[in-house]
């Protein structure tokens, strides 16, 4: 009989930070923010939206303009 290692599941973020299946974090994709968790769907980890904006876009909204430097 031979060993099986289990294969490490897991999602990564917009900057290529590992997350962790079951973690919900803030995802901005095209100019968008939403709510995400990362779950898995027919053996492939993935990111479904669970809240339409961030909390954090609730506490502080983003600017309509950026200012000048």
């Amino acid at each position: 009989m031979t060993a099986t290692k289990a294969i490490e599941c897991y999602c990564t973020n917009t900057s290529g930070h590992r997350v962790e299946l079951g973690q919900t974090i803030c995802l901005f994709v095209d100019g968008k923010a939403f709510m995400a968790q990362c779950q898995m769907s027919q053996n492939v980890p993935m990111w479904r939206k669970v809240e339409e904006t961030c909390l954090s876009a609730h506490l502080s909204p983003m600017p309509q303009r950026l200012p000048r430097l």
